[in-house]
C-alpha cells in the first residue's frame, strides 16, 4: 500500500515548494551542518528526501560526495541535470524510501523539511535502520521536523489561507489519534484560476518518541536545536532539528 504523500509534491506544489523554504534557511543549515559535523572534501553525505536538492547541490559544490534520494521523479531529473552540467559529485537514486537500502557508507544523513513526519511508525522505524547501518561508527543524522508534538500541539490551527507567489493556498486539517497525525486537504489556486486539490498525512512524534525510535535503530539523540547550534529546543519553536550519533 501506498504512503498517501507520495504524489503531494507533485504538479504545482512542486514549485509552491521551492518558493515556501527561504534561501537563507538553506544558508544557515549549512553554515551549521558543515562545521558541527567537521565535513571536508571528499566525504559522503546521504540526503534523503533530498527534494529539488537544496542541501545536495550546495554541499557536492564544496566537493562533499552525495547521495541525493527522493521518490519524485521530477526532482531526481532536475538534480541529475544540475549534476551532470556542474560535473558535481552526486549520485541521485529515485527511490521508495522506506524500501531504499543504501549501499554506501556514510559520515552524515539528512533528513530535512519535515520528511520523516511523512511515514507511520513502523516504516519510520525500517528508515532509521536503515540509515544506521549505512553510518560509519560515530556518523550523525540530522533530522529536521515541524511536526512533532512539542510544536504542534502548541500552536495547532485547523484553517489557514494564505498566498505563496502567484498561488493561492487554503488548507483544513484536523488532527486525529490512534496513531496521532494530522491530516489535511490543501487547495492550490494557480495564477491562470486552475485549481489544485491535495491530501496530505503528517504523523506526530514527540520527542521522547523520536528518541527511542532512534535508540532502537542504534542512533543516540546527541542534541534538540530549534537554531541549529546556536538555539537549543524549546516547547513551540516553529521548527526542530534532531541530531543522533551513531552508537
Amino acid at each position: 500500500m501506498g504512503n498517501i504523500n507520495d504524489h503531494f509534491f507533485e504538479g504545482q506544489y512542486k514549485e509552491i515548494w521551492r518558493t515556501m523554504i527561504p534561501e537563507i534557511l538553506t544558508e544557515r543549515e549549512l553554515d551549521f551542518m558543515i562545521p558541527y559535523f567537521q565535513l571536508q572534501e571528499g566525504q559522503r553525505v546521504l540526503d534523503l528526501m533530498c527534494g529539488y536538492g537544496r542541501h545536495a547541490l550546495a554541499l557536492a559544490r564544496k566537493g562533499i560526495h552525495v547521495t541525493a534520494v527522493d521518490n519524485l521523479e521530477a526532482y531526481t531529473t532536475e538534480i541529475k541535470a544540475i549534476a551532470a552540467t556542474e560535473n558535481l559529485p552526486v549520485e541521485v537514486v529515485q527511490a521508495d524510501i522506506v524500501g531504499y537500502v543504501p549501499s554506501g557508507q556514510y559520515e552524515l544523513a539528512i533528513c530535512m523539511g519535515n520528511s520523516l513526519n511523512f511515514f507511520n511508525r513502523s516504516d519510520l522505524q525500517q528508515i532509521l535502520h536503515h540509515v544506521a547501518a549505512a553510518l560509519i561508527p560515530g556518523a550523525a543524522l540530522l533530522v529536521n521536523s515541524w511536526s512533532i508534538a512539542e510544536i504542534v500541539f502548541h500552536k495547532f490551527k485547523t484553517d489557514s489561507d494564505g498566498k505563496v507567489g502567484e498561488s493561492g493556498m487554503k488548507t483544513r486539517q484536523e488532527i486525529l489519534f490512534r496513531p496521532a497525525r494530522i491530516e489535511a486537504e490543501t487547495e492550490f489556486t494557480a495564477a491562470d484560476g486552475s485549481i489544485e486539490i491535495k491530501k496530505g498525512i503528517d504523523y506526530i512524534y514527540s520527542l521522547n518518541e523520536m528518541e527511542v525510535m532512534l535508540n532502537e535503530a542504534g542512533l543516540a539523540l546527541e542534541e534538540v536545536y530549534s537554531i541549529p547550534g546556536r538555539k537549543p529546543f524549546t516547547l513551540g519553536e516553529p521548527r526542530a532539528y534532531l541530531v543522533a550519533r551513531k552508537k
